[in-house]
């Protein structure tokens, strides 16, 4: 588990045993972030992002995004004194974007890499 906001990279073949009631007949995790409580999982299929609620993180919500609806994203790396990441995903008919901040511990350069392969297909 993360501490004090510390995000990392999770073993893909983890969280694909971690979550495997929430994928699909043959779908794949290609990589997973956790960041503090939440995860976040790129399929091949999908964007899934796991949302621990509540002080006890019993109640889940898993917000399921197909990389087609993702219109555009942008990330911002950290620098000297602002030390998180940030991923900003918009997404079709919604001009509001999804934002998920990403401490030093995860290269924001490789989650973008990654979301560009998904999205551009």
């Amino acid at each position: 588990m993360a501490l004090f906001g510390n995000a990392h990279a999770v073993n893909p073949a983890e969280a694909q045993q971690e979550y495997a009631r929430l994928l699909g007949q043959g779908e794949q995790v290609h990589a997973a972030y956790l960041l503090i409580r939440d995860t976040i999982l790129f399929t091949d299929r999908r964007l899934v992002l796991v949302d621990k609620q509540g002080i006890t993180g019993k109640k889940v919500e898993y917000h399921s995004i197909p990389y087609r609806s993702i219109t555009h994203f942008a990330v911002e790396t950290a620098g000297h004194f602002d030390l998180d990441g940030e991923l900003k995903i918009w997404l079709s008919g919604t001009a509001a974007p999804i934002e998920k901040t990403f401490t030093k511990g995860v290269d924001i350069y490789e989650v973008q890499a990654i979301l560009t392969q998904y999205v551009a297909r």
